[in-house]
This record gives C-alpha cells, structure tokens and sequence, in this order.
C-alpha cells in the first residue's frame, strides 16, 4: 500500500515494507520521490527522516530535470546512435539472413529480414550491445578484483531506468546497465570500480569515498561525464 506525504510542495510516495532499513530514491524523468520503509516505522518518523533529506532530493531533482534526453528511435537508416560515446549512423540492409549488426568505419550495420518491426530492430541492436559489454567488462573486473582485493562471482548486464549499476554484496554480484555500451569506456571503468568498491564499503558513506579517491582519483570527472551525456529515451509507466 502507497501513502502519500507532502514535505512543502515535494510529494513523497511512502510504501510499508518488511525490510530493515529505510530507502530513499528520487526517479526520472519527472523527480519522482519514494520512500521504501520498515513496516512498524510510523509516519512522523519517516517524515522527519524526509524533511532531513530535502537538501538531498530537491538536488536530484534539479540533477534530473536539467539532464538531456535522447529523442525516440525509429531505427531507421542514418538515425544516430552510439557506441563507446562515438556517433554513428544506422544503416538497415534487408535480406533474408539472421539478424546481425556489423559496426563499420562510420556506420552501425543492421542486416535483418524485410518488415522486420521497429520492436525486434532496437532487440537485435540491444543483443549487439549486450555482447560488446560482455566482451570488455570480464577484463576490467580481472584488473580492478586485483587492485581492490576484492572478488565478484558474476556479473550481468540489463536494461536499468534508474542506476548505471547495482551491487550485491552478500552475493559479490553486480549488474551493469545496457546503456553503458554508449557511453566513453571509462565512463563504464568508472561504474565498474564504483560497484566493486561496494564490495568493501556496501555504503556511500567517507570510507567509500576514500576508497574511490585511493584506487581512481579522477573518478569524480569521470562520474561527472556520464551524468552530462545524454540519457536513453523512456516510456514511463508507473
């Protein structure tokens, strides 16, 4: 069950929940604020909790409401799209063949089978990316597990509205989102090492900014980057 609380004109979504720690996140596109609580919490407490965070949200909210946002794809020939923060112009080639995609000199090549939908066109492109990641992201865990002492069971990649990364760690997993085969490769270093960090310090809190200052002091331009770059165009449904 969702309750509705206001803090000034903020409107905050509080969902009871049997969880031992409470959990604030500010969405996109809009700034959406919810609050994730523990089930015997009242409401006075989460709201003082809220009023001792507004600083914090209202921040998120400028952050996400001043972020650029792609247009729609069409998946159509000489749309932009992007890999490794590199423009490129799509090229559909028709023919009946298995669907793959090719990257040229300035092109991202996209063999598939006439009437293909606009649909299974942004999936097949989605699988090439899901590979790409898949290829690199193995070698920077390797070279960050050592520098970091730390070591990851596995890692996935999927599609993320909301984080360019998530840790387990109880389960020393992480995931990492789609979206980052886009981006420069040391935008995905970064997210990389921010979510093995996690690994030692499960908080953002000093020790893991210290920890993040030791091993990639430039980590703050590198966060700093990604936020600028514009962000994947999404249907919100909540």
């Amino acid at each position: 069950m969702v309750t509705k609380v206001h803090i000034g004109d903020i409107p905050i979504d509080v969902v009871l929940k049997d969880i031992r720690n409470i959990h604030l996140s500010v969405y996109p596109p809009t700034g959406r604020v919810r609050i994730s609580a523990p089930s015997h919490m009242n409401i006075d407490t989460i709201r003082v909790y809220a009023i001792s965070r507004l600083g914090w949200i209202r921040k998120q909210q400028r952050k996400l409401q001043d972020q650029e946002r792609e247009t729609p794809r069409e998946y159509l020939d000489r749309e932009s799209h992007y890999y490794w923060g590199k423009r490129y112009l799509l090229k559909i080639v028709e023919g009946n063949v298995p669907s793959f995609v090719e990257l040229t000199h300035s092109m991202l090549v996209m063999h598939i089978r006439p009437e293909t939908s606009m649909e299974k066109k942004q999936s097949v492109l989605d699988e090439w990316y899901r590979k790409q990641l898949k290829t690199i992201v193995p070698s920077l865990v390797s070279i960050w597990e050592q520098r970091l002492g730390v070591r990851v069971q596995d890692f996935g990649i999927k599609k993320m509205k909301t984080k360019w990364g998530t840790c387990n760690p109880e389960a020393h997993r992480i995931w990492l989102n789609l979206e980052l085969a886009k981006k420069p490769k040391e935008c995905l270093e970064y997210i990389v090492v921010h979510e093995l960090a996690h690994l030692l310090e499960p908080r953002h809190n000093e020790r893991f900014v210290a920890i993040m200052d030791a091993n990639m002091p430039q980590w703050r331009s590198r966060r700093d980057e990604l936020n600028r770059l514009p962000v994947r165009h999404e249907d919100w449904a909540y």
